[in-house]
């Protein structure tokens, strides 16, 4: 059984094996799309594979597209050349389930793979054909935050980014140069509309793109590369739209088990690959089941009927409430409390930590009782039902290969916006946030993780998070085992609101949190001990 067209035609093998197979023509779905695409995707990995491309599987399965979407490749052409041509653009869709068992199915609305080089004469010349073709109605994107980003911390542009701008539209390496470059083919073949879609998790996201896109422009008009008139389309939104949306859906690398099990199952080929840029990819994709696509409903050229497959339609202002949700109150907040208290009591997987009732406890508290009175309900998803299904099914699944250790990485970044917003609203509130406890114990867990040292008295190594060196120097004299060594140095931590979005003294929990710190450093065992405490 080869995961090929040709492979295909045994359905009757596939089928005993447990895998689900198209039940539409593949071949016509393709010379469809090729005729004349109507959704281009930047970004041709995992989650797009599973997530977007099973939306798409969906919406041909039930009649709603006769075409799928064509893929484009910025970053890794590997990717192209080892799991997508060999394999006919064909995807096993492998779901994990907290069960341990999976559902398998194949997907055959990817269509067509093309990398974004404007080296690659064939492959540039498709795009511009493509872009040019008035029929096209969105473009989408999972490039990572990363790809929208033009400049370095400096506020210099990188050097790429500089050699795109001076090298102009015909010679574009970079995504958003690229995608810069075919807007302005379409302007010049007359100006239809197209709605570019940010499908990247990150705040704000279509904001994000549209900023640089029109940075990119700008640059070229300033060169003479482009004219008015193209910056004049590309940023009116009846024209060219940038759409916000908020995506979830755990897509972890590909297991070596799962490979085991489709070639038990009589699948060839089923290996992972590391490319020459490290990205590790198979023929299949494994994820959780639960997924979530919220998208700012504006597409001047019309658009496929998402919502037909699960995908929520709506305005800007309700695809920020879903992404505050999410982020402030029903998952994010719950991950770093695991992270933290996860790596002090020695865990490496999420879904262990939901087996310990203390761990479970705090984050129980923090999600239903601590964050829902001030929850921001986004009235398309229930707040409850979101914060249940992330307790009780996506952090439990043993399947998903989710460390602490990773989660914990950057958390100086991530403590304003996931218990900041939080304590800002209990503020406004009620005065203060005086009525919190796990929030603030999740913020002394944190501290205490900062010391380096486990719940055993053992050193273990930090992930990696731009503030260590500056926390680290701040923590100086306390000793995990000796209380006394606590001078007050958790202070200018706590009161530093570009840390926590507000003076944690002033909300009234400063003094709380400095008291939960003393004794998880109480000596061997203390962690255990106040967790246990303030959990009961």
């Amino acid at each position: 059984m080869k995961l090929t067209l040709e492979g295909l035609k045994d359905r009757k093998a596939w089928e005993s094996a447990g895998i689900k197979l198209p039940s539409y023509d593949i071949e016509a779905v393709c010379e469809n799309t090729k005729k004349s695409p109507g959704w281009v995707h930047f970004g041709a990995g995992n989650i797009f594979r599973i997530f977007i491309g099973g939306i798409a599987d969906t919406l041909i399965s039930k009649g709603e597209m006769d075409k799928g979407i064509t893929c484009v490749e910025t970053f890794d052409f590997d990717v192209v050349d080892k799991i997508y041509k060999p394999y006919d653009n064909l995807v096993l869709a492998v779901t994990l389930k907290a069960d341990g068992s999976t559902d398998k199915a194949v997907l055959g609305s990817l269509t067509e793979a093309i990398k974004a080089n404007s080296d690659i004469a064939e492959d540039w010349k498709r795009l511009k054909e493509i872009f040019v073709n008035k029929d096209l109605q969105m473009v989408s994107f999972t490039i990572t935050e990363k790809g929208y980003a033009l400049k370095g911390s400096d506020g210099k542009y990188f050097p790429f980014i500089q050699a795109d701008i001076d090298n102009g539209p015909d010679k574009a390496k970079s995504a958003m140069a690229v995608v810069c470059a075919l807007l302005n083919e379409r302007y010049k073949a007359g100006k239809a509309p197209i709605a570019v879609v940010s499908m990247d998790n990150c705040s704000h996201n279509g904001e994000k793109l549209q900023s640089s896109v029109v940075t990119m422009a700008k640059e070229w008009l300033d060169k003479g590369y482009v004219d008015n008139g193209f910056v004049d389309y590309i940023t009116d939104e009846k024209q060219v739209s940038f759409p916000w949306s908020m995506i979830d859906k755990i897509t972890p690398r590909p297991a070596e088990s799962v490979a085991k099990e489709l070639e038990d199952a009589g699948v060839e080929d089923m290996a992972p690959v590391i490319t020459s840029k490290n990205t590790y990819i198979a023929p299949f994709v494994n994820a959780e089941g639960p997924q979530y696509l919220v998208i700012e409903d504006k597409f001047p050229n019309g658009r496929p009927a998402l919502e037909k497959a699960g995908v929520y339609m709506t305005d800007r202002d309700t695809v920020n409430k879903v992404e505050r949700m999410k982020v402030t109150t029903c998952l994010n907040p719950l991950h770093t409390a695991l992270a933290v208290y996860g790596c002090v009591l020695g865990y490496t997987l999420i879904a262990d930590e939901m087996k310990d009732k203390d761990l479970k406890k705090l984050v129980e508290i923090i999600g239903l009782k601590e964050g829902m009175p001030v929850v921001t309900d986004p009235g398309i998803l229930s707040p409850t039902d979101f914060v249940d299904e992330v307790l009780n099914v996506r952090m439990p699944n043993p399947f998903m290969p989710d460390a602490p250790q990773r989660i914990a990485t950057d958390t100086s970044q991530k403590v304003g916006i996931r218990y900041g917003e939080t304590i800002k609203s209990y503020v406004e509130k009620y005065g203060d946030a005086d009525k919190l406890t796990c929030i603030p114990l999740a913020i002394a867990g944190w501290c205490r993780y900062l010391l380096g040292v486990d719940d055993e008295g053992n050193k273990f190594e930090l992930s990696s998070d731009p503030m260590i060196p500056e926390l680290t120097e701040q923590l100086k004299g306390i000793e995990v085992g000796n209380p006394e060594s606590y001078k007050g140095q958790l202070k200018p931590i706590l009161s530093n609101a570009n840390i926590f979005g507000i003076d944690l003294y002033k909300a009234g929990i400063g003094e709380k949190i400095e008291g939960m710190f003393k004794e998880l450093i109480a000596g061997k065992g203390a962690v255990r001990k106040t967790l246990e405490k303030y959990t009961a």
